[in-house]
């Protein structure tokens, strides 16, 4: 006997005829009311270029739902862009927002009784939070994001949006004028999608498809192509063989599938913000995810790919060289991927990645010939950072994997920015950025400003950047950020004094103040510890729930 659907609780039955009323007043038929009600959550708007073409995938994900015989029912999102938000006051609710997202999710398919849900975002934060709400709704669930954008053409190279931040460091060191400013400001963004490099939004992305909750292709095809939108016809139709099937989304994302993403997260040398979001995924998905197990994991996987901002590549390259599913292949030569995962194709890893080839190995480097033998991301430990911080070596200068220098001490982002303007930040120095975590922020901002500063000034392999806040997935530099407990908490880095000596030892693991237990002893009993930036609106209540970046910095 076939399972009854669960959209029936709105649809079917005499006592149910005044939902139905509600349904008829939108145009929708009997017949549409008999079939599976699919939610589409779009995060179409008009103000985030990953954004701005939803709409079209959309249409084709309503035209593959109902190739199928569902009915698709699109509701929205919100969705900020980190690259609008950066810098200001904006930055602080871009990583809370991915609880709001979540929240929604669950909300609108709790609420109306979806059958199964497409999830239609694009950038940072708005993919994380719609698999975050989804795993609590567990219903058959695909992932179809909006393609990364291609990368621009600048004074004959390929570039993306890290390199007109940096541009930025650079004119105000004198290193470039006006008129190249505008170049890049003109070129690094040619048109829409997720910005062009391994930034957060690509990351996670390529994340999904390696957990199997999105179709192959997904994290790599160019938002532009027109293999985008037969992906997205497809997606329509893949969520409805799931739901004839009954596998629903904790059927693909599980402990082994996310291992999987850990696994490719080191190889591709995704953003460090892949760390939280895992461990929030995670957390929904009933997987108890630790920190340390990143380590695990990068010790024993090789990095294969230096995409922007650790490299000159971009996602399109690695979308010509395979894709995704050639980096699955390359891992899976030293059976470093679980190939019996189930995914939304309804066939396991293995199957979907028996005829990958890897195309191009400048772009993915053969498992026996890695950029190196370790992962993209590292998790640090010492008496700055006991409960970890995190820092993407891939994108570090090779000088600056261990480093010893002056903490430069800075109690905001904004502060610290004002200071590397205006050439107060010497070689050799460690600028430390707190009050900045997910408590303290709020919301955890991302340190794109800073570190872009100094590797415009050309001070990225000579000083090092520590901080409670985050990174930009185009940050590059020895940035180690989520430093856990914050100092909002009462976390260590808040006792860090000017001019103290900091070493930072990348390949030990470890991010140490040179200072004894006895003075830090000292220094706590005297600790102030400052409010938190904003006390107003719903990020004075994030402030109040917010965990820990150790443990993804999801809520009580």
């Amino acid at each position: 006997m076939k399972k009854p659907l669960k959209s029936a609780q709105v649809t079917q039955g005499v006592e149910k005829a005044p939902m139905r009323s509600l349904f008829y007043a939108m145009g929708y038929t009997k017949e549409e009311l008999d079939q599976p009600l699919v939610g589409i959550v779009s995060a179409k708007s008009d103000i985030v270029p990953g954004h701005f073409h939803l709409d079209k995938l959309v249409e084709a994900i309503k035209m593959g739902v109902a190739m199928r015989g569902g009915t698709p029912i699109v509701v929205p999102s919100i969705g900020v862009c980190d690259g609008i938000a950066m810098g200001h006051k904006g930055m602080h609710y871009s990583l809370a927002s991915r609880e709001l997202i979540a929240d929604s999710v669950e909300t609108m398919a709790q609420a109306h009784c979806f059958d199964a849900l497409v999830l239609v975002p694009s950038c940072d934060k708005i993919v994380p939070g719609m698999v975050m709400g989804a795993l609590r709704v567990n219903v058959p669930t695909v992932v179809c994001t909006g393609g990364p954008m291609l990368a621009g053409h600048v004074k004959g190279q390929e570039v993306s949006l890290s390199k007109i931040f940096e541009a930025v460091g650079a004119r105000k060191a004198n290193l470039i004028n006006d008129k190249d400013l505008e170049e890049y400001e003109q070129g690094v963004c040619p048109g829409c999608g997720s910005c062009a490099g391994m930034y957060t939004a690509n990351s996670v992305s390529c994340l999904c498809e390696a957990m199997g909750i999105a179709l192959p292709g997904n994290g790599t095809i160019p938002a532009v192509s027109n293999k985008r939108l037969l992906l997205a016809k497809h997606a329509g139709m893949a969520v409805m063989d799931m739901l004839e099937k009954d596998i629903k989304i904790k059927d693909i994302i599980n402990e082994r599938s996310i291992k999987n993403a850990l696994t490719c997260d080191m190889a591709l040398g995704c953003s460090s913000n892949s760390v939280l979001h895992l461990l929030a995924i995670a957390q929904e998905a009933g997987y108890n995810l630790e920190l340390s197990t990143f380590n695990e994991f990068s010790d024993r996987t090789p990095n294969l790919c230096h995409l922007a901002p650790a490299g000159p590549t971009h996602m399109q390259d690695l979308n010509m060289a395979g894709g995704l599913q050639a980096v699955l292949h390359e891992l899976s030569k030293k059976d470093l991927i679980d190939l019996d995962c189930m995914t939304v194709t309804g066939k396991t890893v293995g199957e979907n990645t028996k005829y990958a080839i890897n195309k191009d190995e400048n772009i993915i480097h053969p498992i026996d010939d890695p950029y190196s033998p370790n992962g993209g991301i590292a998790i640090l430990y010492g008496n700055i950072c006991p409960k970890g911080a995190v820092v993407k070596r891939s994108a570090c200068a090779p000088e600056m994997m261990h480093h010893v220098g002056p903490a430069r001490v800075f109690d905001s982002e904004d502060d610290s920015i004002k200071a590397i303007y205006e050439g107060k930040i010497k070689a050799g120095d460690v600028v430390v950025i707190r009050y900045e975590g997910p408590k303290g922020g709020p919301g955890m901002r991302e340190m794109l400003n800073p570190t872009s500063a100094l590797a415009g000034m050309g001070l990225d392999k000579s000083v090092a950047l520590i901080t409670d806040g985050r990174f930009s997935g185009a940050s590059r530099g020895a940035s180690v950020g989520h430093i856990a407990p914050e100092a909002a908490s009462g976390g260590p880095i808040g006792l860090i004094e000017e001019g103290d000596m900091i070493e930072l030892n990348i390949p030990e693991h470890q991010l140490n103040v040179q200072v004894s237990d006895e003075v830090l002893a000292e220094r706590k009993k005297t600790q102030k510890i400052l409010p938190p930036k904003i006390n107003e609106g719903w990020l004075k209540r994030y402030a109040k729930l917010v965990q820990g970046a150790d443990i993804g910095a999801i809520l009580e």
